[in-house]
């Protein structure tokens, strides 16, 4: 993620130099023209939905789990059950788990038994939870060649080109040559390519059948190298054109030979926060997820939200366009500012929200941990400020064609329009955060209630509206 970059002046200047001019200017109406968040609806854009094995729509709500600082005998030690407890006790049932090439194949053609066990640990505890997880192939900087996690030592081919690092600046590291040259020998090496081919036949071999997976994000943030002369947004565009879409398309065989079902989330590079629509092509699999992060470049390094700055609207437009392009839904794979108690991270939390509303199967935010700088949670387990207006009321699974659903958070009032499958399940579910809610429908029958959840149940083909209200 682009995380507090010194250097965010330089790329901001790039990306917005080379974005259309409707992208670099707001051009809706002066404010007091406009509807306060939880107040208007725009127009609904159409974007495929994610579904189930019985062809229920999906919405996932939830948060990153990770631990970047132990490995080898003590990887993932920092997840505990807790989180995934905590996860479903505010209302959400999705979590995106970090795993790392380099704790999987610490030497080249070993995999270690002991991390597939500890992540099967981890995806065991999700599932007491019913918590759904998606395995996310993690990379900070490439890996612990240039201090971070992800591709395995072994794996990094330099050339010899030079490595500063940065300590006050990690992001800023990912434009040094060593490291982009490492992210070209990846994508090119034809022993590489199989390696991280091979890598994820024996990770989606291992999970294939475990209950708590729907799906694999293949490698996060990919970065590359730039050519002399080019600007970021180009170099982006290309690189995801002509490196990532024929590694997407390879790491699709290589799950599909062991692992017919899962989801596959595919990932643009970073730069798409800015508003930069992605070159990143079609990827020949029929269960694919569109999975770009959403972080703007001047909040990570420290500013408030500016509302009328028109980022989020252009971020939207742009992000839009694959998924209407090749058909597939998004889910967006990582969100959320790291000081959220500035004076418009209210608003700010309310916009992201309404606008992920519009477009997305889902998301998951950063981080779903216990403490201070990304963390959701302080060290009692309580929402750190403004955190909390990411828990609202979704339907984690409709059985049926959604027209409509939107939540106004002032109101404290969930509205769903939906028309009820002809054939299937019958049965949709609400998640609720923490709270005391009421669930009506009209022409369908609100059938169970529990803490946190409740069923809906409607003949086949009938129109359905489903009311939550709080209080």
């Amino acid at each position: 993620m682009l995380r507090r970059t010194l250097t965010a002046g330089a790329v901001i200047g790039a990306v917005i130099g080379a974005l259309p001019a409707e992208a670099r200017h707001d051009r809706r109406p002066p404010r007091e023209q406009r509807d306060e968040p939880g107040e208007r609806e725009l127009p609904a854009v159409p974007v495929p939905r994610l579904t189930d094995r019985d062809g229920r729509v999906l919405t996932l709500r939830g948060w990153n789990v990770e631990d970047k600082a132990n490995r080898g005998d003590k990887a993932l030690s920092a997840i505990t059950e807790r989180h995934f407890r905590d996860l479903r006790a505010q209302g959400f049932g999705f979590a995106r788990l970090l795993v790392f090439w380099d704790d999987l194949e610490p030497r080249p053609g070993r995999y270690s038994t002991a991390y597939l066990r500890k992540i099967d640990r981890v995806l065991d505890w999700a599932a007491r939870s019913d918590v759904k997880v998606l395995v996310d192939a993690h990379q900070d900087v490439f890996g612990p060649a240039f201090g971070h996690r992800g591709v395995p030592e072994w794996a990094t081919r330099t050339d010899g080109l030079p490595f500063t690092p940065h300590p006050d600046d990690w992001f800023a590291e990912y434009f040094e040559p060593a490291v982009q040259r490492a992210f070209t020998h990846l994508y090119e090496d034809p022993d590489l390519r199989r390696a991280q081919a091979g890598a994820w036949r024996v990770l989606a071999g291992h999970l294939a059948h475990h209950p708590a997976v729907i799906g694999y994000d293949l490698i996060n943030e990919p970065m590359g190298e730039l050519r002399e002369g080019e600007d970021l947004p180009a170099a982006a565009r290309r690189i995801e054109r002509d490196q990532l879409t024929p590694m997407y398309n390879r790491l699709a065989d290589a799950v599909r030979s062991v692992d017919r079902d899962a989801w596959l989330f595919v990932e643009p590079t970073p730069v798409v926060g800015e508003g930069v629509p992605t070159g990143l092509g079609r990827i020949d699999d029929p269960k694919v997820v569109y999975a770009p992060h959403f972080y703007n470049t001047a909040m990570e390094a420290g500013a408030d939200y500016d509302p009328g700055a028109g980022w989020i609207e252009a971020y939207e437009r742009a992000v839009v366009e694959y998924p209407r392009k090749y058909g597939v839904p998004v889910v967006v794979g990582e969100w959320g500012p790291l000081n959220n108690a500035l004076p418009n991270m209210g608003r700010f939390y309310r916009d992201a929200m309404a606008s992920l509303g519009r477009y997305t199967s889902g998301w998951a935010g950063y981080v779903w941990c216990y403490g201070g700088g990304y963390c959701a949670l302080d060290g009692t387990g309580a929402f750190r400020t403004h955190k909390e207006l990411t828990a609202e009321p979704y339907a984690a699974g409709v059985a049926g064609t959604v027209a409509s659903a939107s939540y106004d958070p002032r109101a404290g009032v969930y509205r769903l329009v939906y028309r009820a499958a002809r054939h299937g399940s019958r049965l949709s579910e609400l998640s609720l955060p923490p709270g005391s809610w009421r669930a009506t429908a009209s022409g369908a029958t609100v059938v169970r209630t529990a803490a946190g959840r409740a069923w809906v149940l409607a003949a086949p083909g009938r129109e359905v509206t489903v009311t939550v209200r709080r209080g």
